[in-house]
C-alpha cells in the first residue's frame, strides 16, 4: 500500500550535531506503518575499510569503556538515541557499537576528498541542511535506512549541551520509532565533552570516555505516531532511559537555539511541540 502523503509531513528537527540547526516544518502524521523488513543495507567498500581502520585505532588511542554491548540487537532496524555533549559523539557511538551505525552529516562535509572519505568511513550520510523540503528529505533518509534493516543514531535533545546537563527531548526520534516500529536503544555518553569540548579543534588523548548501551525500548504501547500525546510520552521514556545511563543533571528545559529575531523569540515562549 502506498505511504500516505501526510506521513511524510510530520515536522522533524534533524538531530545530528553534524547537521546543526536544522529547522522544523509543519504538518501532520498518519498511523504507524508497522513492522519493517530486516535485510540490512550492504555497506560500501569505503565504510568497510574505514571501520576496519578507524574503529581499532580509536579504541587504541582513546580506550573507551563500553557497557551493555549485548543490549544492541544484532540485526534488524534500530535507533540509537543518545545524549549529546560533543562533536565526537558521532564518532564514539559507531566506534563502540557492535554493528554498523549511520548518522546524517552536512553535505558540505563531503566536498573535500579526505573529508568525504572520513565521514563515509564512519557511516555518515550527506544531507542538505535547512527547513522545508530539506528536513523532510532527511526524515525520508532515516526512514529508508530503517526499512533496509540498518541502525541510525540520533540525538533527541536536538543540539549539544553546553553546560553538561541533559535537556528535554524533542519528539522527532519518538515519531520515527513509532512510525517504523524500530526499537530504540538508549545511549549514555560520559566524558566526550572532556575529550573534545565545544570549540576544540582536536580531541584530547588524556581523557577516557564511557559509552553505555541500555536495553531496547519498544514504544508501541504509547500509541500511533499520529498522536501528539504518544510522541510526548514515548520521548519522555527515551529521555528517562538516557538519564539513567548518563547520570547527568536534568535541565528540565529544551536546549533552544538562540532566537534570531522577535518572531522566533515569541515562538519559543508560546507552548508548542518541540520536534
Amino acid at each position: 500500500m502506498p505511504e500516505p502523503e501526510c506521513d511524510r509531513m510530520y515536522p522533524l528537527r534533524v538531530t545530528s550535531d553534524l547537521v546543526p540547526g536544522a529547522d522544523d516544518t509543519a504538518g501532520d502524521t498518519a498511523e504507524a506503518s508497522g513492522s519493517l523488513p530486516v535485510p540490512a543495507r550492504r555497506m560500501g567498500i569505503t565504510y568497510a575499510l574505514g571501520r576496519q581502520i578507524i574503529r581499532p585505532l580509536a579504541r587504541l588511542l582513546y580506550r573507551p569503556r563500553v557497557e551493555g554491548r549485548a543490549n544492541v540487537p544484532k540485526s534488524g532496524p534500530v535507533i540509537f538515541a543518545s545524549n549529546h555533549l560533543s562533536f565526537i559523539d558521532s564518532i564514539a557511538i559507531p566506534v563502540a557499537a557492535p554493528r554498523p551505525v549511520h548518522f546524517l552529516a552536512k553535505a558540505s562535509y563531503f566536498e573535500g576528498g579526505a573529508s568525504r572519505w572520513f565521514f563515509t568511513a564512519i557511516g555518515a550520510i550527506p544531507v542538505q541542511r535547512g527547513a522545508g523540503q530539506a528536513a523532510l528529505d532527511a526524515l525520508d533518509q532515516q526512514r529508508t535506512l530503517l526499512e533496509e534493516g540498518s541502525a541510525v543514531a540520533l540525538y533527541p535533545e536536538g543540539t549539544r549541551s553546553l553546560d553538561g546537563r541533559l535537556y528535554k527531548g524533542r519528539t522527532g526520534v519518538a515519531f520515527l520509532a513509532l512510525q517504523t516500529g524500530a526499537p530504540v536503544v538508549p545511549v549514555g555518553l560520559i566524558g566526550t565533552d572532556d575529550v573534545m569540548p565545544v570549540g576544540a579543534k582536536m580531541p584530547s588523548l588524556t581523557h577516557r570516555i564511557t559509552v553505555r548501551f541500555g536495553e531496547p525500548l519498544d514504544l508501541a504501547h504509547h500509541g500511533p505516531a499520529s498522536s501528539g500525546k504518544a510522541r510526548r510520552l514515548a520521548t519522555d521514556e527515551i529521555m528517562a532511559a538516557i538519564h539513567a545511563l548518563s547520570g547527568q543533571e536534568l535541565a528540565n528545559a529544551y536546549n533552544e537555539v538562540p532566537a534570531q529575531n522577535p518572531i522566533d523569540r515569541i515562538k519559543q515562549v508560546l507552548p508548542h511541540e518541540r520536534r
